[in-house]
């Protein structure tokens, strides 16, 4: 999990989780994830969902757009760095609202200015009119939209360390500075019943 995905969960995200409520992180990066440590919360019932054989998550999915899991489950549904390798992400944030709870948020995180990284595919760099657009499909209301870098350049510096030999060694030279470390990162809630209907 990359430093900005971090800094933009923690600055966004970390008023979303209450005490004692039920969490489901679709596609942790550990146990317990980067996302759980960040939060730190003992009270939380957080539990995992992937479609990876690993023993230790609590729920594995039958494909990337079945959850073995009853609707209306969760009061925070969380993933980072998912939604990219997705091929129909639009149906898969509709699988993603269903388990969670009317009232309950749903968070993601996904790469925008990262390179390709097939794992096992990479479909999507997303910018905030299309995640804003994918909750919409998914009938959920965006709360909070926003492509930021909040890496500090310091933090920056050696992921573009090639870009900086070339321009130390006389190598063609941009005609900008290093590029930012750019992510999505989107906050919705699901309606209460009937409350879209209006």
């Amino acid at each position: 999990m990359h430093l900005n995905s971090q800094l933009l969960f923690r600055k966004y995200a970390s008023r979303c989780f209450g005490d004692g409520l039920r969490v489901l992180e679709i596609g942790p990066d550990g146990f317990p994830s980067t996302y759980q440590r960040l939060i730190g919360n003992p009270t939380l019932d957080w539990q995992t969902l992937d479609l990876t054989g690993d023993p230790r998550l609590t729920h594995h999915a039958v494909d990337e757009y079945t959850f073995p899991l009853a609707s209306d489950q969760f009061d925070v549904v969380v993933s980072g760095q998912v939604i990219e390798h997705v091929r129909k992400a639009w149906v898969w944030l509709k699988e993603v609202a269903r388990v969670c709870k009317p009232g309950g948020y749903v968070i993601t995180v996904n790469p925008v200015t990262w390179g390709y990284h097939e794992a096992p595919i990479d479909c999507w760099r997303i910018y905030p009119e299309g995640m804003r657009a994918l909750y919409d499909e998914a009938g959920l209301d965006v709360e909070h939209c926003s492509a930021e870098g909040l890496e500090p350049w310091r933090q920056r510096l050696p992921r573009y360390w090639r870009l900086l030999r070339k321009l130390v060694t006389g190598g063609p030279r941009p005609g900008y500075g290093l590029p930012p470390v750019v992510d999505t990162i989107t906050i919705g809630r699901k309606p209460s019943r009937g409350a879209r209907a209006a």
